[in-house]
């Protein structure tokens, strides 16, 4: 059999290719075929799993004002997910205009999903599972629910499409909790919807046919909530690098979730032409306190709607092992570990096995043996707003050492959990959640990831009804979720705000006016902490900073590249013509010598592998209305000089571009890590910031 006759998709619109279920033989013989340039696996993405507006202070912008009443917005919004809810109230169309004439996609029927289903605001849909059945097996064999057409029977996708651009929708909250109005950041942008990721997977060779069509439909701005995970594969082998890559040879700015994977070195989607977002907190937090005995109150967190009409007895899940359970065991409150007659009718207190053990799980186990309530010792991620079955919160160390100190010297201790209260206006924040993947980038150190942090903690978001895992059982329209697949969609939003008022902007220049205008600083004056004790942050958690969408509309400067300057940067980094090609679709010969990869025009500086002394290369094009003078101020990295040049930088008219050096003169070594500052040009206006990242090696 012929390997094209194998094939499940065939890519032809803004790439050519075709995926296929091959033998390791085959796969041989397609690799040595004239004509073809590569081959590489398809491995699998994950869904990187109201209030937010506010913070980010969209309503003062004047500029988006007039935008949210002009309803006849022409910038289209790719959402590359789960699928969508149309019925949900975030998706109306009203007062919009017709769809635009630029858009050449199509709403494809589907199971549940008629032609009715898309409007003016949801413009097209789109559904994808060949990738998913030939790696997993048929849908039907998953054992969930799910719709075969663009619905979306998750939430995930309705969660982060209505983020960019719902509607607004008044009095909605999750059962009380986060009350006010919905919207989105753009809520006048139009929606495309892609669905290739089922049961929280998405084959890269769906992924990849979703991105094609994205770009032949003529969207402006991608979503992708989703990605590898950690390690991430070289860009050239990557569905979603080379996808990306294509979409932003044809203008379209693609913004993704960093991953939720905690610790250094594990961000993803981190390839120089993606936007990559990391989540952080906004000025909310969800209390559900608990009352003991003693009249003591520890304070407590999680999304708990449901009350407790009286105090119930305490007892440690570590106390209700069941038979030939160890009590260390049992103390995780997983499946049959616990004793149903130790535990009926009170409330159980449990801990974490490992930052990945499934939270609401252990409610549902609480609640099979008779348990009515639980109390969690989650210390890293107490902030996270779980959702359980029965009455819960979680509490951190120290309000653990008071509850097992009461428990220890009560002879019946009890305890009643109350009812979650939203809390607002808290300070600090943001903060970095805890959960957000970190640089340091681990394909090209020297590019600086992720390159911007917004709203992922507790996000308050349109839902699918049906999907009632996530929302412990209980059917909902409106559901409050956390990751970077949250804070992805709010910078997609600002991209789209952007691109509406700046509509000749390359998708490098949009990226780049969010970078330089972001804040390095909480709502306390102090740098940014991260989750969730406070730690001291780096670009590698936050990138350029917090996003600042009043700051990103008018940023000044730009620091602008394009697919030549790209492709330079991947000469530099080794990329031979056979990889290029795969990439570009167009066969690519590297200049010789390359130019450093540390020249690219990108909007932060970084250095991986610094001996000695170094000039660093950047131009900058002005965008402002009369001429102006900018001036040099560095934020010194540790044990590194650094000299501007030129230190003023002299503009006459708008789209005027002016060169820069930044010398390097090292005096001490880095020991193996990278050392922080800052070089921002400032007119007294606008102040443009980027990031410095270096790993001096020797001197």
């Amino acid at each position: 059999m012929l390997a094209s006759e194998a094939a499940l998709h065939h890519y032809s619109k803004s790439f050519r290719g075709f995926s296929a279920m091959l033998t390791p033989e085959q796969t041989k013989r397609v690799a040595e075929s004239d004509g073809v340039v590569s081959v590489f696996e398809s491995g699998t993405s994950k869904i990187h799993t109201t209030r937010t507006w506010n913070f980010l202070g969209i309503d003062s912008i004047q500029q988006y004002k007039q935008l949210q009443m002009d309803s006849s917005s022409n910038v289209i919004v790719g959402v590359i997910d789960s699928g969508i809810w149309p019925e949900s109230e975030s998706f109306s169309d009203q007062g919009f205009g017709p769809v635009p004439d630029k858009f050449k996609g199509e709403c494809v029927t589907g199971e549940q999903f008629a032609l009715s289903n898309c409007n003016r605001k949801i413009i097209g849909a789109r559904y994808y599972f060949k990738g998913f059945e030939a790696e997993y097996g048929s849908l039907e064999s998953q054992g969930g629910t799910f719709f075969r057409s663009a619905r979306d029977s998750d939430g995930h996708g309705t969660h982060t499409a209505s983020t960019i651009a719902g509607s607004v929708v008044a009095n909605v909250s999750l059962l009380g909790m986060a009350g006010g109005t919905a919207r989105g950041g753009a809520p006048s942008a139009r929606l495309a919807i892609y669905k290739a990721c089922w049961f929280g997977l998405c084959s890269d060779a769906d992924v990849l046919l979703a991105m094609d069509d994205a770009i032949s439909d003529g969207v402006h701005i991608l979503s992708l909530s989703l990605g590898p995970d950690p390690p991430q594969s070289i860009y050239f082998e990557d569905a979603i690098s080379i996808g990306s890559f294509h979409a932003f040879q044809k203008g379209i700015l693609v913004s993704c979730s960093a991953g939720n994977s905690f610790f250094p070195g594990t961000a993803s989607n981190v390839a120089p032409w993606i936007l990559t977002v990391a989540a952080s907190s906004v000025d909310r937090i969800f209390i559900s306190n608990i009352y003991l005995g003693n009249s003591r109150i520890l304070k407590g967190f999680s999304l708990n709607p449901l009350k407790m009409e009286t105090s119930y007895g305490l007892i440690a899940g570590s106390a209700a092992a069941a038979k030939g359970v160890p009590p260390s065991n049992a103390s995780f409150c997983k499946n049959n570990t616990l004793d149903a007659t130790l535990i009926k009718g009170k409330i159980v207190v449990c801990t974490i096995e490992t930052l990945t053990d499934n939270r609401r799980e252990k409610s549902i186990f609480i609640r099979q043996g008779g348990g009515v309530g639980m109390i969690l010792i989650d210390p890293l991620a107490k902030d996270i707003g779980f959702q359980f079955v029965l009455p819960g919160t979680v509490i951190g160390q120290e309000e653990a050492a008071l509850l097992q100190k009461y428990m220890e010297t009560e002879k019946n201790p009890v305890a009643k959990i109350y009812p979650t209260i939203t809390v607002l206006d808290t300070k600090p924040a943001p903060a970095v959640a805890g959960f957000s993947s970190m640089g340091p980038n681990i394909i090209t150190p020297e590019i600086l990831k992720p390159d911007i942090t917004g709203p992922g903690l507790n996000i308050l978001a349109a839902w699918s009804p049906v999907a009632i895992e996530a929302t412990a059982e209980r059917s909902v329209n409106y559901n409050i979720v956390s990751g970077t697949s949250m804070s992805c969609p709010h910078i997609s939003a600002v991209s789209a705000i952007i691109k509406s008022i700046k509509p000749s902007w390359s998708p490098a220049a949009i990226k780049s006016a969010i970078m330089t205008t972001a804040t390095v600083l909480d709502n306390t004056k102090h740098l940014i902490g991260r989750q969730p004790f406070g730690n001291e942050t780096t670009p590698f958690d936050y990138g350029s900073g917090h996003i600042n969408p009043k700051a990103a509309l008018e940023p000044g400067l730009i620091y602008d590249l394009d697919s030549t300057d790209i492709i330079n940067f991947l000469c530099s980094i080794g990329g031979n013509p056979a990889q290029l090609k795969n990439l570009t679709g167009q066969l690519t010969y590297c200049q010789n010598p390359p130019i450093p990869s540390y020249n690219l025009n990108y909007p932060s500086i970084g250095v991986s592998n610094m001996n000695g002394s170094l000039s660093v290369y950047r131009t900058v094009t002005y965008y402002g209305k009369d001429p102006t003078v900018y001036y040099a101020y560095v934020d010194h990295p540790v044990g590194v000089k650094v000299k501007v040049t030129p230190s003023k930088l002299c503009f006459t008219k708008t789209g005027e571009k002016m060169s820069f050096k930044v010398d390097f003169i090292p005096y001490m070594n880095s020991s193996g890590s990278f050392v922080f500052g800052a070089l921002t040009w400032s007119n007294g206006i606008h102040k443009v910031r980027s990031p410095i990242g270096l790993n001096v090696l020797s001197v």
